[in-house]
């Protein structure tokens, strides 16, 4: 009995220490706070944002973040462009990167091209997954979207260039040869009734299929091991 007890007691005990380290880590990632520099170095590729607008991409990167931490492990793919430059400009300073890093996922994660994911299907698991978790965080239904979560409306929003521009309502059937670019946001995570996945996404750097019906998803990068 002594020895249940002890393996119990054990147990609760790790269960405490994780949920301890996750509201850590999650306190750590909303709080933290970007070094000048990562915002000069991002200035130089988004010269014409304003500083409110730059404010919005950086707690979009803080909101991808987040994601990457309750994936854990698993491959999430980046829906935003200027989202992702706000990345990249973040990840030029290695040690500091390096740091946060560590503190907000106990490892390194890794920026991942669509082009070196070593399948089509990867990127295109690592969008679906964005999907859900950005739908969740913002209390949106990932189906029948009414509105987008921010990870995916940042672009369009901010007229971003070369963006990735999503729409909720996909009533038109928009379609990836579109030429207005946009993307059908409730086609991303939706089942067979919808159009699953074909497993001929092309895998590249704007785009991939969400499955027969031909709807892009968009998204280029992704972050996991």
């Amino acid at each position: 009995m002594a020895y249940i007890v002890a393996a119990l007691l054990a147990i609760a005990g790790v269960i405490a220490y994780r949920r301890g380290l996750t509201r850590q880590r999650e306190a750590y990632i909303d709080n933290f706070v970007f070094h000048p520099a990562v915002l000069n170095k991002f200035r130089v590729v988004r010269p014409n944002l304003t500083e409110e607008q730059e404010q919005l991409v950086f707690a979009a990167l803080r909101d991808y973040f987040q994601m990457c931490r309750m994936a854990g492990r698993r491959m999430v793919s980046m829906p935003s462009q200027v989202v992702d430059d706000a990345w990249h400009a973040f990840i030029l300073f290695t040690r500091g990167y390096e740091q946060f890093c560590s503190r907000a996922f106990g490892r390194f994660l890794h920026h991942t091209p669509a082009e070196a994911m070593s399948s089509p299907s990867m990127a295109q698991q690592g969008i679906k997954r964005a999907w859900r978790l950005a739908c969740a965080r913002d209390g949106v239904n990932p189906s029948h979207p009414s509105t987008l979560p921010l990870l995916f409306s940042i672009d369009r929003d901010l007229k971003i260039e070369n963006g990735f521009h999503y729409v909720s309502d996909c009533s038109n059937e928009i379609r990836r040869s579109d030429t207005s670019g946009n993307y059908c946001a409730s086609h991303i995570g939706c089942s067979s009734g919808c159009g699953g996945d074909s497993g001929s996404g092309s895998g590249d750097a704007s785009s991939c299929d969400s499955g027969s019906d031909g709807g892009g998803c968009g998204g280029g990068c992704g972050g996991g091991d």
